[in-house]
């Protein structure tokens, strides 16, 4: 190489190094602002699943409560009921029109 071409690649590469550094911190910034909002989507998708279960525990403390205060009693009906469905069955008795509408309306 001649000295007239180094002189040409002198200004080129010293002002190549700053676009690079830019370049490089945007590319460092983008990476940052991405993990964040990775990072929030998450921490917003953990905090619906939190309401959801805490929702559902919920429901489940309240079935609990009702299969324990009155377990005896609800199983006693429904196997009041299952004897008078097995009555019904073996009598071949039609039940009422009212209550057939409202099974089929179910």
């Amino acid at each position: 190489m001649d000295a007239g071409t180094i002189g040409v690649f002198i200004p080129i590469i010293a002002l190549s190094i700053p676009i690079v550094a830019i370049w490089t911190r945007h590319q460092r910034k983008m990476a940052e602002l991405q993990v964040h909002t990775t990072a929030d989507a998450t921490a917003e998708k953990a905090a619906q699943y939190a309401s959801k279960v805490q929702a559902l525990e919920d429901r489940v403390r309240v079935l609990e409560r009702i299969v324990t205060e009155k377990g005896y009693d609800v199983a006693t009906q429904i196997e009041a009921l299952r004897d008078q469905r097995r009555v019904d069955d073996t009598s071949g008795a039609q039940l009422d029109s009212s209550h057939n509408r409202d099974k089929e309306a179910v």
